[in-house]
């Protein structure tokens, strides 16, 4: 492939991971309307919500033999455009029921999608023989702050969710339209296994994840609720909290390639899980809002590597197929973000909100001490 085909692959990975945080953060704005519309009480939802998770759990496993059978570009191609059909069905729905099976059907699309991009990131980062996962992964951030600024815009006109839903779908259709010509071509892997538990490296790489996915999930739980209600802040300045953190995770990635480059991702990844700790130490110690706000920025470029990072090192594991890694790895992270705010919340109950942001914290130095782990003699 020549450097301009390569250029634009690239390009095209780019819009396919901003278009994948568009889509999530396009139905999370909405979130709301939709509670609204159907009438559901908060419990009702929260079980409802479920059906995402449940759907993204058993895709994980089947993208990544998908793309060892036929390859991570016709995969990609197919789960982003079902996951813009899945978006619009979302305010389609007419019952409870109904949106629990059109969220197992977002929820299946939307982590097929993140697989099978990640392997194409890893196929770029082979090919141009330098880091570059971290701005992938930085446009997915992008995509999400986009979506959610798209969604709060759209609710303050009056848009309804469906026609929100609708737009958005197909803007993301056109652009991924574009994107799937210069996809890079990865021919399938003959033989070898179409799904690995994990086990060896692989188990410390998913552990890296899943530690990381946990911090981010309780962030975007926990961080307002913890302003609001241990630190007495408004509502208003308690909702900076993730805006805060968010912001630094794109800030960090847009950077992360540079620093890999420069540092290497061993030291990257020991600096990242340091910095989240030391981030949610100064949330913990202090009594004013400001400095809460700045903890949480810095958890946030402790965090903005460590995925990017891992899933590199996953997809130079010998001996495993690149789609089959990243799905173990990834079915691990997003087993740590979907789990950890509702047991931080169980042991927020027994003892204080403190207490369980501070076992967050403790995870965050093990990442520090397994990132080692990240080494490329290590991983590959």
């Amino acid at each position: 492939m020549n450097r301009e085909h390569l250029l634009q692959a690239r390009l095209a990975i780019y819009l396919v991971f901003f278009v994948c945080g568009l889509l999530v953060a396009a139905w999370v704005s909405r979130i709301p309307a939709i509670k609204q519309n159907l009438g559901l009480s908060t419990g009702e939802l929260g079980l409802i919500l479920l059906s995402a998770p449940l759907g993204l759990v058993l895709a994980m496993p089947l993208t990544g033999g998908l793309i060892v059978h036929l390859g991570s570009r016709p995969v990609l191609i197919g789960s982003a455009l079902a996951n813009c059909l899945a978006l619009p069905l979302l305010a389609l729905s007419g019952s409870g029921g109904v949106l629990a099976l059109a969220l197992f059907f977002f929820g299946f699309a939307n982590a097929a999608m993140d697989v099978s991009m990640n392997a194409q990131a890893v196929e770029a980062e082979r090919r141009l023989a330098r880091p570059v996962m971290s701005g992938f992964h930085a446009f997915f951030s992008l995509g999400g702050l986009v979506g959610a600024a798209l969604g709060g815009a759209a609710a303050g006109v009056g848009m309804g969710p469906l026609a929100f839903f609708g737009w958005t779908a197909v803007g993301s259709a056109v652009l991924l339209f574009w994107a799937s010509r210069h996809l890079l071509e990865a021919r399938p892997t003959t033989g070898g296994p179409r799904f690995v538990w994990p086990r060896g490296v692989l188990l410390g790489l998913g552990l890296i994840v899943f530690c990381t996915g946990l911090g981010e999930g309780a962030v975007g739980d926990w961080s307002a609720v913890f302003m609001r209600q241990v630190l007495g802040s408004s509502e208003a300045v308690a909702a900076l909290a993730y805006s805060a953190f968010s912001l630094a995770m794109v800030v960090g990635r847009l950077s992360g390639d540079a620093l890999t480059h420069r540092f290497g991702p061993v030291a990257l990844a020991r600096a990242g899980g340091l910095l989240a700790a030391s981030g949610f130490g100064l949330v913990l110690l202090t009594e004013y809002a400001g400095v809460a706000l700045l903890g949480f920025a810095v958890v946030g470029l402790g965090y903005c590597t460590l995925f990017p990072l891992t899933f590199s090192a996953a997809g130079r594991v010998p001996g495993v197929p690149a789609g089959v890694a990243l799905a173990s790895v990834a079915t691990m992270g997003y087993l740590g973000f979907l789990a950890g705010p509702p047991v931080i919340g169980l042991i927020a109950e027994a003892t204080s909100l403190r207490v369980s942001l501070a076992l967050v914290a403790g995870l965050s130095l093990l990442i520090a001490a397994m990132a080692g782990l990240l080494h490329p003699r290590r991983a590959g």
